[in-house]
């Protein structure tokens, strides 16, 4: 019995352990052998090593997927990238020199004084014009290359003005592309110079003397204001320096560019009608006007560097007043020179432009914050506009 009961395997109970052994209830035991327990462990083993391999092969294929749509993903950004990036950065960064010159060159050229010269040029040539059969592509064509010679020799005037204001600048001004280092004095002497030598060029290539004296007149005047050398450098000095931009801006513009088309285009004898006697002496005020008011936002720094300046001198409110009660005057006398004219429609728009023009610039003054220097130059900026606008209205004054 004993030998009988060894031989046989003893029964065990375990719990299963695979879904496909047949069991009663979950976590129920069941009995059987030691042989089929091995078998039981052994094909559970089988099917352990089956899923990891199914798995390990399903995560390996998943990566390869995945790695394929990253590679396809990747190309498509790269070739996105490639095709508007490289583009819009290549491009933006080949024109910001560009730009940036242009900026600068715009910032030395002080372009409210260009536009002024050429709207000046612009409004006396129109003074010489008697009937339709004026206007003609010579005509055109001599007015502009008057305007380009001024053009060159005003870059000249106010480039010299900024190479030899440099640290002048750099209180007063200094975005100025000499006071903030974006040009080198070398760069700025070499622009100036250039632009010298160009004015004269057209002036002499054109063959007009009114012109050519009116560019070497300037020519003298500017470097004589600017230029830092014994008995020279006549900014210093508020009355001369008042006179050296009256004498450009109310009498040179006004009868040499005259000249130049009464007596270079028209081939006519000189003679000074009455529209440019009302401009020479308008002018005139504007110009003293312009002189004083320039120096108003600059009166620290020419403070500090010795500038004697009219604002210095006598104080930025007194010179303010002065500038805007001789602008009144000035609108004053252009509404009576108006009411005098022959002409209905001269008499109506003379008289209600200057009146218009008066009244605005009474009502921005009086609203001024003259403690405020920011103020102060935008208020300069509209005295140039005001500049503008009166050539705007000369050549309707007959």
């Amino acid at each position: 019995m004993e030998s009988l009961s060894l031989s046989r395997s003893p029964l065990i109970a375990f719990r299963p352990f695979s879904p496909s052994i047949t069991h009663r209830g979950l976590g129920s035991p069941i009995y059987c052998s030691i042989e089929e327990k091995s078998k039981l462990q052994n094909h559970s083993l089988q099917l352990t090593e089956r899923t990891k391999f199914s798995l390990s092969r399903n995560c390996f294929l998943d990566g390869i997927l995945d790695l394929k749509l990253r590679k396809q993903t990747s190309g498509l950004v790269s070739a996105s990238a490639a095709g508007s990036e490289p583009d819009s950065v290549d491009s933006s960064s080949a024109f910001r020199p560009i730009l940036s010159a242009l900026s600068a060159f715009y910032r030395f050229s002080r372009p409210h004084t260009v536009i002024g010269t050429a709207l000046s040029i612009v409004s006396v040539s129109l003074l010489a014009v008697e009937s339709l059969s004026d206007i003609s592509p010579l005509f055109f064509s001599r007015v502009l290359e008057a305007i380009v010679a001024a053009f060159f020799m005003n870059i000249y005037i106010v480039g010299l003005n900024q190479v030899y204001d440099i640290e002048i600048d750099k209180v007063n001004k200094p975005s100025l592309p000499l006071a903030s280092g974006e040009y080198s004095l070398s760069t700025g002497v070499a622009i100036v110079s250039t632009f010298a030598i160009l004015s004269f060029g057209v002036g002499w290539l054109v063959g007009s003397w009114p012109l050519f004296w009116a560019l070497f007149i300037s020519f003298i005047l500017g470097t004589a204001y600017s230029i830092n050398m014994p008995f020279l450098r006549w900014k210093r000095f508020a009355v001369v320096a008042a006179l050296c931009i009256l004498a450009v801006r109310a009498v040179i513009v006004q009868l040499a560019f005259f000249l130049h088309i009464q007596t270079f285009v028209f081939r006519r004898p000189a003679s000074f009608s009455r529209p440019l006697i009302f401009a020479t002496a308008f002018m005139t005020f504007f110009s003293v006007v312009i002189a004083l008011f320039k120096d108003i936002p600059d009166i620290e720094g020419d403070r500090i560097f010795g500038i004697r300046s009219f604002s210095v001198r006598l104080g930025q409110k007194r010179v303010f007043w002065i500038c805007v009660y001789l602008l009144e005057i000035a609108y004053t006398v252009a509404m009576v020179m108006g009411a005098t004219s022959s002409s209905l429609w001269s008499k109506f728009i003379t008289i209600l432009g200057h009146a218009v023009l008066a009244s605005i610039l009474w009502n921005r003054a009086k609203c001024l914050d003259l403690a405020s220097k920011s103020a102060i130059t935008s208020f300069y900026m509209f005295i140039w506009k005001l500049f503008y606008a009166e050539y705007l209205l000369i050549p309707l004054v007959r």
